[in-house]
């Protein structure tokens, strides 16, 4: 657990998964102006430019999490 503590860095409002060559997976509380509501942006990014971007409503998060490590652990995913 202590190498993902070093590759994991999570604040108010954002995360950042470090990958390599450079890559971050981010994961950020968003706001839109246009419809006044909140989301979960999670993009790649290298560089401060975001290469790919994926919005998820909040009230998802904790179900992809459980839904990504049980699929890590039925595929023996570190």
């Amino acid at each position: 657990m202590a190498d993902n503590e070093e590759i994991v860095d999570i604040g108010e409002n954002y995360g950042e998964i470090k990958m390599g060559a450079g890559w971050f997976l981010t994961i950020t509380l968003a706001t839109s102006e246009r419809y006044e509501n909140e989301y979960i942006e999670i993009a790649k990014e290298r560089g401060g430019q975001k290469k790919s971007r994926f919005n998820l409503n909040p009230k998802y998060t904790r179900t992809l999490g459980e839904a990504l490590i049980k699929f890590a652990d039925e595929n023996g995913l570190e």
